[in-house]
């Protein structure tokens, strides 16, 4: 298997609990709290480990809490390589309101990057790049680190024969819509992000397919997949355009569902598998994220079974 490599620049410690109803005033008394390591690469690096992968998790980490979520990893059997932070490590929050069944996220900014520290971490990356092995950048940019990252990254991964997948949002997004990233070997974004991107709504997989073809001709990404919820996920790449149509399951939670199907949509091209069978792994993947609760993530019982119900066809 190639080796795969996560990174995860703004880590948090999710906090999840529930209580009867959120009204301002009075305490609320909530249930005791599930403790779970969070994060864009943290999480792609969990779900490998359940799918069946192997992964390193490079993780940008402070303080107290920094040390809480190391442990929660460990504890987890994920493999980490501490990136220092700035600061300390910040925390998020997922209230259930078991009254109307409604899910309240709170996310709290990380700390902020000096460029001595960003210079440091840029450093420490470079050391970690697996050779020819595939690297995954996921989630936000704390605050001061440069929104063009991941073309600093994909620089650096070239040196060494790596490829790099990048699902991300904010300020890369923004990076990316200003034509200042290229060079990725896979690049996901949800639909949201898609049509921010775009500049107007994608109503159809054809539409998907359109923008993720211009991505690709322009350089961007050697692959493109735009996702698109419950319908799917659209995939572009040289060779042709496919549509992984997402299994029809109950929907508990949509958290995680992303990093889990970068989890599987990795793990497939980490063991050379055509594109059309790492779409539908990764789709399989997300359809078992959804049927879980509150920040947890796949389960590899249910992503095997769900393979048969993502069908992959050509657009």
């Amino acid at each position: 298997m190639t080796p795969i490599l996560t990174i995860t620049l703004n880590p948090a410690v999710d906090l999840e609990t529930a209580t009867q109803s959120l009204t301002p005033g009075p305490k609320l008394r909530c249930d005791p709290p599930q403790l779970d390591p969070g994060g864009g690469g943290i999480n792609v690096s969990r779900a490998l480990s359940e799918l069946g992968g192997d992964s390193l998790a490079l993780v940008a980490s402070g303080g107290g809490m920094g040390a809480v979520l190391e442990g929660l990893l460990s504890r987890e059997g994920v493999r980490v390589r501490r990136l220092e932070a700035p600061g300390e490590t910040r925390q998020s929050l997922s209230v259930f309101e078991s009254g109307t069944g409604k899910q309240f996220r709170f996310i709290f900014p990380g700390p902020d990057w000096t460029e001595a520290d960003v210079a440091r971490a840029e450093t420490r990356i470079a050391e970690t790049i697996p050779t020819d092995g595939l690297v995954v950048l996921s989630g936000s940019h704390p605050p001061g680190f440069p929104d063009d990252f991941p073309a600093r990254l994909v620089a650096r991964c070239n040196e060494v024969g790596a490829r790099v997948v990048l699902d991300t949002s904010g300020a890369a997004l923004r990076a990316l819509s200003a034509g200042r990233i290229s060079g990725l070997d896979v690049l996901r974004l949800d639909l949201e992000e898609a049509e921010t991107l775009a500049g107007h709504r994608l109503p159809s997989a054809g539409e998907s397919a359109d923008l993720a073809d211009a991505l690709r001709a322009k350089g961007v990404a050697r692959v493109v997949v735009l996702a698109r919820g419950a319908e799917g996920s659209v995939l572009v790449s040289e060779t042709g355009r496919w549509l992984a149509r997402a299994a029809d399951v109950p929907v508990r939670s949509k958290t995680g569902a992303g990093d889990s199907f970068v989890a599987g949509f990795t793990l497939g091209l980490s063991r050379g598998e055509p594109l059309p069978d790492c779409l539908q792994r990764g789709a399989a993947a997300a359809s078992a994220a959804v049927m879980t609760g509150g920040t947890r993530l796949c389960r590899r019982e249910d992503a095997e079974r769900l393979m048969a119900e993502c069908p992959v066809q050509r657009l």
